[in-house]
């Protein structure tokens, strides 16, 4: 009975200690982890889509013609009294401001030549070809440079005299340049 009673109660140990045997392992006191990863979750995760409609492009933003109101024109000079054979050179700048790319008709940029009431000379006029139309990006400036041979008219018959002559760009609202021929 006694031998009956130890053994019974080493069982009951044993089953204690083993747990309820639903499927767990039987893990030794002392030993390493499994190297292996978990099995993968059963569940897939959702994935959502969204879609956004776009605006319709801004004309101007396609390449567009330039609208007036987007540029920035400027015209200014490195001298007002040019002497001997110097050429008078007029510096123009124009900058889009608008919110894309745009032409640009170069065109459009008329240096005019005045003495008093005299209309002595024209870019326009006495352009050779056709002016390029150029493509403006949102704050890089087209810069061109526009030299008056100091000839009247487009001929180059006559030499235009010593003198206060006026610099104007044609169409635009910026400051006139003040010359001297010498």
């Amino acid at each position: 009975m006694a031998l009956a009673g130890v053994l019974g109660a080493v069982g009951l140990l044993a089953w204690a200690c083993a747990g309820t045997g639903e499927g767990e392992p039987v893990r030794k006191a002392g030993a390493a982890e499994s190297a292996s990863p978990p099995p993968p979750p059963t569940a897939m995760p959702t994935v959502t889509v969204t879609t956004t409609a776009t605006p319709e492009p801004d004309p101007a933003d396609d390449g567009g013609p330039c609208d007036g109101k987007d540029l920035v024109v400027n015209m200014s000079t490195a001298d007002d009294t040019f002497a001997g054979s110097a050429r008078p050179e007029f510096r123009i700048t124009v900058v889009n401001t608008g919110h894309g790319t745009c032409k640009f008709d170069t065109g459009s940029l008329d240096v005019r030549i005045t003495s008093g009431s005299d209309r002595i000379w024209s870019s326009a006029e006495c352009r050779h070809g056709d002016a390029p139309k150029e493509t403006l990006r949102r704050g890089i400036p087209y810069v061109d440079t526009v030299t008056w041979d100091r000839e009247r008219g487009c001929k180059g018959n006559t030499q235009a005299r010593p003198g206060t002559y006026v610099a104007d760009l044609k169409g635009t609202k910026v400051k006139k340049q003040i010359f001297r021929l010498r």
